[in-house]
């Protein structure tokens, strides 16, 4: 029989021979499988970018740069440039010998700086005057070339999708045409410091643009139109556009019924709407460009003015839309995750319309339509918040029309262009919603190509909490009631005491007699009292969104511990029902 501590040695032995030969195995054989488990997939390759990979005509050179020995002291761009090389390896592998990979690591002074100085790679300086090199150059057969000059680690959520994008390009090297017509300050807004909005410079790297002038005659052969806030737009513009739409040319149109983009810009007297009644009627489609939606369960917390008691309050005419918004199937939407809209119309269906309507974006059923002259008149959040009557059903703020040749899509709002709403400023900038995504998936889709719109749309996009947004919604409709009924109620106790202390003897304030003075003592405590119950509502907001918060960070922090600590007891407990229950066995002594 064998030792007992020969036994442990040999079963430890065995356990790490097992442990190394599952690992080579499985880098060997399991290259590209891996355990995901973000909820947008954010490590697990798109079918976007097989696609790309597997339509590839010919072969792409890849060359990645990284100054592995500069960067050792350097963990989070050394496990960044170590996941980024594993990425390149996995396409590599999936093109079947189509992608060529090839690293260099450029040290100073040696042949590799210099082509990567060449190429266009951009070297980070480190504390100690030394150069790290980390991107990547790209080229095709007909010197075609694409590069990344540093891969920055703020944009890792977005890696896929430069990655692939890189590819594409270097698949498709003429650029699809794209003409934009358009009212708005796209080439940039005096707070942008004229640099152009981030959605347009990017339509301008992808695209070749022709911008059509507000006098345009004719419409020239492009993959795409783009018209956005379309203002004054005679009736030859419009049959241009009718003709271009008639023989199959493809469409993404924004209307806006109060477009606060272009009010920024737009000379004094500029009508805030745009419409295109003659083409929408031929569409089938109702739009009323002077309502906007306003929508109670969607509406975004903004700061609350210097009276306010409220440090936030829901503004439902900004709204924030989530997947539950989106048409799933549809490649414009399918996978969105968040948009910031602003001041958006309503579009429907016209009766006896002869085309197809499918809605890509709807409101909540907790909306209602109002009229945009006095959303300009009224702009307190609260007043608006009380203006909501929801109707029980939900309003299209963005649908593809198609029929006979005819496939357009519509957009009842144009602040989805404003960098505002969904871009938080940086060094790279840094998105916090879908707003980009969702014009360049149309245009994209629109143009024939959908293999890029599963990849850029998996960068993160704030997440809100929606429960509590809810939770805040009714607590301000609350509020507002409250405010507005001691507000009523400070006007009649302040009335009262006016008139009761001229209704003194003799018109004198001061010689009123008990009964006049009871009153207004009366009318002071009511104020006291309305006061005192408005404190208690805004106590009772914040107290269920700390209970609801501590909740979640117990879930969070103590929740799983917890189930492990209860699995491993249950366990325990039936180890030991199974030994006290299992037969005894005779030991024979040897």
């Amino acid at each position: 029989m064998m030792p007992r501590r020969t036994y442990v040695w040999s079963a430890l032995a065995l356990a790490t021979l097992l442990f190394f030969g599952v690992n080579i195995f499985a880098n060997n054989f399991f290259t590209d499988t891996r355990l995901d488990l973000t909820q947008s997939g954010q490590y697990t390759l798109s079918d976007g970018t097989r696609a790309v990979i597997a339509k590839l005509p010919e072969p792409v050179t890849l060359r990645f740069y990284f100054s592995k020995k500069n960067a050792a002291q350097y963990p989070v761009t050394a496990a960044y440039a170590k996941r980024v090389r594993d990425l390149l390896g996995t396409y590599a592998s999936l093109s079947r010998g189509k992608i060529v990979l090839e690293d260099v690591a450029p040290e100073a002074f040696t042949p590799e700086e210099d082509m990567a100085n060449a190429a266009g790679i951009r070297a980070a300086a480190t504390p100690t005057g030394e150069s790290v090199y980390f991107g990547l150059e790209g080229s095709n057969s007909i010197d075609g070339k694409q590069v990344i000059p540093y891969f920055a680690v703020e944009r890792e959520p977005y890696l896929e999708y430069d990655l692939t994008s890189l590819v594409y390009q270097l698949s498709h090297p003429e650029k699809r045409k794209l003409a934009i017509l358009s009212s708005l300050p796209l080439a940039g807004t005096p707070e942008a410091q004229g640099q152009p909005l981030a959605t347009y410079a990017q339509l301008q790297r992808d695209y070749a643009v022709t911008m059509l002038a507000p006098d345009f005659l004719t419409i020239p052969p492009v993959d795409v139109l783009l018209i956005a806030h379309p203002q004054n737009v005679s009736e030859a513009q419009i049959q241009q556009i009718r003709s271009y739409t008639a023989r199959g040319g493809k469409a993404v149109i924004f209307l806006d019924p109060l477009s606060e983009l272009a009010r920024q810009s737009a000379p004094q007297g500029t009508p805030p709407f745009s419409d295109l009644a003659p083409l929408l009627k031929d569409w089938g489609v109702s739009y009323t460009p002077q309502m906007v939606v306003l929508d109670r369960a969607l509406a975004q917390r903004v700061q609350a003015g210097p009276e306010s008691r409220q440090a936030s309050v829901s503004f439902p005419l900004w709204i924030h839309l989530t997947a539950e918004n989106f048409a799933p199937r549809d490649p414009v939407t399918a996978n969105l995750q968040g948009l910031n809209l602003a001041s958006v119309g309503s579009l429907s269906p016209a009766a006896g319309a002869r085309t197809h309507f499918e809605p890509l974006i709807s409101s909540s059923t907790q909306a209602s339509l109002f009229a945009g002259r006095l959303v300009m008149a009224m702009r307190d959040p609260g007043e608006l918040m009380s203006q909501v009557k929801p109707t029980g059903k939900p309003f299209t703020i963005a649908a593809r029309i198609t029929g006979a040749n005819l496939n357009v899509v519509l957009v009842a709002d144009s602040d989805v262009f404003d960098d505002r709403f969904w871009l938080r400023p940086g060094s790279p900038p840094q998105a916090f919603a879908d707003n980009a995504n969702l014009i360049l998936n149309a245009v994209e889709n629109l143009s024939g190509s959908n293999d890029l719109s599963s990849l850029r749309t998996r960068g993160p996009t704030d997440r809100p909490f929606t429960r509590v947004r809810a939770m805040q919604a009714q607590a301000d409709l609350k509020f507002r009631e409250t405010l507005d009924g001691l507000e009523a109620k400070l006007t009649a106790a302040q009335q009262e005491i006016a008139q009761l202390q001229q209704g003194g003897r003799g018109g004198n304030a001061t010689s009123l007699s008990p009964e006049q003075q009871a009153r207004i003592d009366a009318a002071r405590r009511e104020i006291a009292v309305t006061r005192i119950q408005l404190r208690d509502t805004q106590r009772q907001l914040s107290g269920d969104i700390d209970r609801l918060g501590t909740f979640l960070a117990f879930l969070n922090i103590l929740a799983m511990p917890l189930l492990v600590a209860a699995f491993a007891i249950v366990f325990g407990v039936m180890r030991r029902g199974r030994a006290r229950h299992a037969p005894l066995r005779k030991v024979e002594a040897s």
